[in-house]
């Protein structure tokens, strides 16, 4: 019996049981009704409201600049476009490093003012305090390792992150200690294979790969991305199954001509 077909909503514990059966866990990212309805309608296990709203909506450079109140704008919009699937929001960049009162007060405000299932935060040992604290109020937490996109500028790269010893043997101790403090799932960015294998071997909870290898429990990529409604990134992790950028100007094109010519709206498309 497949586990996340059976499933009527998908929850924390349907999550568990899937990597428990072995079946992978499909996530993508959303950030409005529309989309969220589309994707939820398809299947798909989680939508993260990423903080990658940054990028693909608002068109910034880095995901630093989005708000608390902006992700909960994009959060409260895909929450109203879904039936079924688990939706887990990005808290953004200064709502909770280094203080965790203000983590559990923005996690607060999202789950109340959004009525998401979760939220997810990057780092391990650094916002261990955060996580913890968030977790009291009984809200699922999901982590982030590997390339933290929030940390760009102390990386200054988005090259793979972990390809040696020392960082690796940090990385299995954040996940572990990620675990251990109640997360139930982690999402690991663009890190060897072999270990996000090793990883999602070692803890028993639901790892979540992108740009991280088969070895993974699920994956997770940007909608945007995947179904090619952005162009320009090209990362060697990434699958388009889609061309709606030329699609949707092709179309916008075609329009344009009706209009110009007087063919749009015919007789039939008019009162």
């Amino acid at each position: 019996m497949s586990v996340h077909k059976e499933a009527k909503r998908i929850t924390t514990h349907i999550l568990q049981s899937m990597k428990d059966n072995g079946e992978k866990i499909a996530m993508l990212t959303a950030y409005d009704y529309s989309m969220a309805r589309i994707l939820d309608e398809a299947g798909i296990d989680i939508l993260l409201v990423g903080d990658s709203a940054s990028n693909v909506m608002a068109g910034h450079e880095t995901t630093l600049p989005i708000t608390l109140d902006q992700m909960i704008y994009h959060a409260s919009s895909v929450v109203r476009g879904i039936k079924r699937c688990f939706v887990v929001v990005d808290l953004p960049f200064g709502y909770y490093q280094g203080d965790s009162k203000l983590a559990l007060k923005s996690a607060i405000r999202i789950m109340k003012e959004s009525g998401a299932h979760g939220v997810k935060l990057e780092g391990g040992a650094e916002v261990i305090d955060s996580v913890k604290r968030i977790l009291t109020a009984g809200i699922p937490v999901m982590g982030h390792l590997g390339l933290t996109p929030q940390s760009i500028y102390k990386f200054g790269t988005y090259t793979v992150r972990a390809k040696e010893n020392e960082e690796a043997k940090r990385l299995l101790s954040d996940a572990v200690l990620l675990e251990k403090s109640g997360c139930f799932g982690i999402v690991l960015e663009k890190i060897p294979a072999k270990l996000t294998t090793k990883v999602a071997k070692k803890v028993k909870i639901p790892i979540i790969g992108i740009g991280g290898g088969g070895g993974a429990d699920g994956q997770v990529l940007v909608t945007h991305d995947m179904v090619g409604i952005t162009k320009d990134f090209k990362p060697r992790f990434l699958r388009r199954y889609a061309d709606l950028f030329n699609v949707m100007k092709e179309s916008t094109e075609s329009y344009i001509k009706d209009v110009r010519s007087g063919d749009f709206p015919n007789d039939k498309e008019q009162y």
